[in-house]
């Protein structure tokens, strides 16, 4: 475990005292509660992104303790880290379901001359039904093609005929 503990307490050194994560994490790490301190940690709530070493210390902790789900978490929050935020409300209409944790990649008409993909993380449940409206975030693939997209603007999926659905932009951080 000395592995393990030496990552999770470099990532909370390097978390803001203030943050309201640190206070739990730091009494989680004292009494051996390894998965507890880890997914305060992962769960950044105080609006800040954190740099991506940060999440590699994360990643590393995750990944040997096995959690799975965590270590993809927090490479997703590593990528948004480098590329930034983009945050939408998808009403799916036909399809799907549209798996949760980064798996899917959808192809979306954002007004450019052809489709541009993106993964989703499906915010809050595991997946996201047709006939369903959830909050998720997009990791697209080029991600300089995004840029223009603000909050409000509607986007929709180009997949035709197997899903449709449209997103309204929540929320872009750069």
């Amino acid at each position: 475990m000395d592995d393990l503990t030496d990552l999770l307490t470099r990532a909370l050194a390097a978390t803001p005292p203030e943050s309201p994560a640190a206070a739990g994490a730091r009494e989680a790490l004292a009494h051996g509660e390894y998965e507890v301190a880890l997914g305060l940690l992962a769960e950044p709530a105080d609006g800040r992104r954190p740099p991506p070493d940060w999440w590699d210390l994360l990643i590393g902790a995750a990944d040997l303790m096995r959690l799975r789900p965590v270590a993809a978490w927090c490479r997703w929050g590593r990528w948004e880290s480098v590329h930034g935020v983009l945050r939408a409300s998808l009403g799916l209409t036909a399809g799907g379901p549209i798996p949760g944790r980064g798996i899917a990649r959808v192809r979306w008409d954002i007004g450019r001359d052809d489709p541009r993909a993106a993964r989703i993380w499906v915010e809050y449940a595991p997946s996201l039904a047709p006939g369903s409206t959830g909050s998720v975030r997009l990791a697209p693939l080029t991600p300089a093609d995004w840029r223009g997209l603000r909050p409000g603007r509607q986007i929709t999926i180009d997949e035709h005929p197997h899903l449709a659905g449209t997103a309204t932009i929540l929320e872009t951080v750069p």
